[in-house]
């Protein structure tokens, strides 16, 4: 009598699943991860010279903006301050073409409050625009840590 041999089969492992199981580790990975970016502002910081300057042209306009929308209006030459009050929207390019003169220079200082509308900033860079300035810059505080 004649026995057949069985026939064996080949050994082999189905990585399917594993594969599977790591598409699907990476995929929660990839959604459970927060990126965080890093805000910085990129400041150029004037230089000092040695040599006194003259106090004659007026060197920053400080434009307030508080919670409401109402403009306040001074000015800043060497290190000191100088307040003129409160100005209207309709008067504000009025104003600081005739504070900001012929010095080309002038720089515009919006300290605008953290609830001001919108629209009153939006204002004062159109006033700024109409007045001829073209150096404006935001006040910011530093966060506490």
């Amino acid at each position: 009598m004649k026995f057949s041999t069985p026939e064996t089969e080949e050994v082999s492992i189905n990585l399917t699943p594993l594969i599977d199981i790591v598409f699907l580790l990476l995929i929660f990975f990839m959604v459970s991860t927060t990126f965080q970016r890093e805000t910085e502002l990129e400041i150029a910081l004037p230089e000092a010279s040695t040599e006194p300057a003259g106090e004659t042209a007026v060197a920053a306009l400080i434009l307030e903006i508080d919670a409401t929308g109402a403009y306040r209006m001074g000015t800043q030459t060497g290190n000191r301050l100088s307040e003129f009050g409160s100005v209207s929207a309709d008067k504000l390019s009025e104003t600081l073409k005739g504070v900001s003169g012929k010095n080309g220079t002038t720089t515009l200082i919006i300290k605008a409050d953290a609830k001001t509308p919108h629209q009153a900033v939006v204002l004062a860079l159109d006033a700024a625009r109409q007045a001829s300035l073209t150096r404006v810059k935001f006040a910011a505080e530093m966060a506490a840590p």
